[in-house]
């Protein structure tokens, strides 16, 4: 793994959790020691203080965490706490049940988790909120976007199988896919995205460029528009380099949107044990300052220092 927060050397969960507790239990909260253990604590780690803290004071650390918490800086501590299929499932369900969908959320999890984090991340989702991930995208978005979102929530993409002699004949239909754009040629475009292998997809997408002499991402950008081609670009990023995927996605967040919070916080906390240190290297190369360089110049106060804190910048990052 490429994380920036590791398990902690000479872990004591019960210390942490007095520690926690004296924090959270004093007559002002000392926010600079929930950052302190909470970031620096893996998520295994971090549920095991939960369970000293429930043993030690008979409370809920997170329930805890809400109460004398707020805003973002009560988001980033709170997020920290869930498994990290359980904060998967906890993002989609926000995102399919606020008051607007959010479709961009619900883009960055399905398009780039993998068959078994589909898979605990669907059963965390129904545990949760009793309720079924796939019917709840089906009842909450439409069209071949929403068909889309179905086939990658199933989580049956092959995995380690690819055939050179299938991958020009998988092309020629993504390339047919753009030109005739009918509902059938769409629905062609996404099982073949959906359900190929990374593997078969990376031949296909170099057939495609030898057939038609144009990059898939251009070809799809050119082709479609709206949430459907938002969905398969990332699609074909993901498959590509997960780590540029969610650069890209960092630096839209923090420089179109005016800092989306939202969007910052969910891909720090995701990817903070899996790839962060690649995402930050793929961010500083591609954008020139680095991601702890713009997240310092956006956010402020202890918000600041708690995704500071988890994104571990380097020295020349100030």
């Amino acid at each position: 793994t490429q994380g920036t927060i590791l398990p902690a050397a000479n872990f004591n969960p019960i210390m942490d959790a007095q520690l926690l507790g004296g924090a959270l239990q004093g007559i002002c909260c000392e926010k600079d020691v929930l950052i302190e253990i909470l970031t620096q604590r893996c998520n295994s780690q971090r549920l095991m203080i939960a369970e000293a803290y429930r043993d030690m004071y008979g409370r809920d650390l997170i329930i805890d965490l809400k109460e004398n918490l707020s805003h973002h800086f009560k988001e980033v501590m709170v997020g920290l706490m869930y498994p990290p299929a359980s904060y998967d499932a906890h993002e989609l369900w926000h995102a399919l049940k606020g008051v607007d969908t959010e479709e961009k959320c619900l883009i960055d999890i399905l398009a780039s988790r993998s068959n078994m984090e589909i898979f605990q991340m669907k059963e965390a989702y129904l545990m949760q909120y009793n309720s079924d991930l796939q019917q709840d995208i089906d009842s909450e978005t439409s069209g071949h976007f929403r068909d889309t979102l179905m086939n990658l929530a199933q989580g049956t993409r092959m995995e380690g199988y690819a055939d050179p002699s299938t991958a020009a004949q998988d092309a020629m239909i993504l390339w047919e896919a753009c030109q005739q754009k009918t509902g059938e040629h769409k629905n062609m475009l996404q099982m073949i995205l959906c359900n190929r292998s990374q593997q078969q997809l990376w031949m296909v997408f170099q057939e495609f460029q030898n057939i038609s002499g144009q990059d898939i991402v251009d070809a799809i950008n050119e082709c479609y528009d709206g949430y459907f081609q938002e969905l398969l670009v990332a699609i074909v990023l993901c498959i590509r380099d997960k780590p540029s995927y969610f650069a890209y996605r960092l630096y839209n967040a923090i420089h179109d949107f005016g800092f989306h919070n939202k969007t910052v916080i969910r891909i720090l906390i995701a990817r903070s044990e899996i790839d962060l240190m690649n995402i930050r290297q793929r961010y500083k190369e591609r954008y020139g300052k680095s991601l702890f360089h713009d997240i310092k110049h956006f956010a402020s106060g202890h918000y600041e220092s708690a995704l500071l804190a988890i994104c571990a910048g380097d020295t020349e990052d100030y």
